[in-house]
């Protein structure tokens, strides 16, 4: 759980502090991820980059996995997944462990909790003593919304959507493919069943052929793909309290934005 408070003024026009506290499952059920506990947040790195070499990627299989090592309708999904899920404030080019479970499985349509991945990102952001970075600002906002509904917002302050344009599709996946590769498993077709035991294909499909590259995988014990003791991790059932300390403990809520 997550203890913060939220300033407003109230109807005397002084400001009143406010308890604002949240859990995995208020964080799951305001983003609407569609994930569960019960979800793992671990997947073998195997399947992960076996899954990417599937997908087109270029790179070498112990390098670093670079966007630009797909081509552009890979290279454009996962722009997109790292902006909005990864807990960096710069680097997007390069691809971390967990990103690359969340894309892995989305294409093979298999489960993850993505709410635990990114409540242990923002417990972290606190216990490191941040005190002008706030992790998933947008996810924090919307938190805050969901507990408290009469707080003013003011229209300037609000950061509408803005519409795809071929000028936007272009910069983000700049670069020539050094491999055009279609869209595979569920981005091709909705219906798509994952296979079974940690695979990244089923056993009669007709499609490329990875292991030649992928017996050259040196695997890493990152905190995303390593398996202690031949047993998967386990999401925790509950995640232990932290309180939001400094600047982040009283956050002023004014015009609908954090400061």
């Amino acid at each position: 759980m997550i203890h913060s408070a939220v300033r407003k003024k109230d109807e005397k026009g002084k400001y009143v502090d406010l308890e604002f506290k949240f859990g995995v499952e208020d964080l799951r059920r305001v983003l609407e991820l569609g994930d569960s506990d019960n979800d793992p947040t671990i997947i073998p790195e195997r399947l992960a980059k076996g899954m990417w070499c599937r997908m087109g990627f270029t790179g070498h299989i112990n390098g670093r996995m670079l966007k630009t090592n797909f081509s552009s309708a890979y290279r454009f999904m996962m722009h997109y997944v790292v902006h909005s899920l990864s807990h960096r404030k710069g680097a997007y080019d390069e691809t971390s462990d967990y990103i690359m479970n969340i894309v892995t499985s989305l294409v093979l349509n298999r489960p993850y909790n993505v709410s635990q991945k990114i409540f242990e990102y923002m417990k972290e952001n606190i216990k490191v003593g941040s005190e002008k970075y706030i992790m998933y600002p947008r996810f924090i906002m919307m938190m805050i919304n969901d507990q408290f509904k009469d707080i003013p917002k003011d229209r300037n302050d609000i950061m509408d959507p803005r519409n795809m344009t071929t000028d936007t599709i272009t910069r983000v996946t700049k670069g020539d493919d050094a491999r055009v590769k279609g869209m595979i498993c569920k981005i091709s077709r909705p219906a798509y069943v994952a296979p079974g035991n940690d695979r990244w294909r089923h056993e009669k499909s007709d499609s490329d052929n990875e292991d030649e590259r992928m017996s050259l995988l040196v695997e890493k014990k990152t905190r995303w793909w390593f398996v202690r003791d031949g047993k998967r991790k386990r999401t925790p059932k509950t995640s232990p309290a932290v309180s939001i300390l400094k600047i982040v403990v009283k956050c002023i809520v004014q015009g609908g934005v954090i400061t």
